[in-house]
């Protein structure tokens, strides 16, 4: 998420006041110590002015890409 959000150039206090959460559990979230709920995800999307889906369709890419390479690694053994 940190990516995202400076890739639109959003600082995290920003994000945190327009998704309505505090700015130490958004920063929490963005480290990987705590998940958020699918509410919040998407009140971090639209902080960003990103779509939910966008984001998603992301992610699935690259979880796709990762495992190709792992595959690909496991097939030249």
């Amino acid at each position: 998420m940190t990516l995202l959000r400076e890739a639109v150039g959003h600082t995290l206090r920003d994000v945190a006041r327009e998704a309505r959460v505090s700015l130490g559990y958004l920063s929490e979230v963005e480290r990987g110590q705590k998940e958020a709920s699918s509410e919040l995800l998407n009140a971090i999307c639209e902080a960003l002015g990103l779509t939910l889906s966008s984001v998603m369709t992301g992610v699935a890419h690259e979880i796709k890409s990762r495992e190709s390479a792992k595959l690909s690694v496991v097939d030249a053994a």
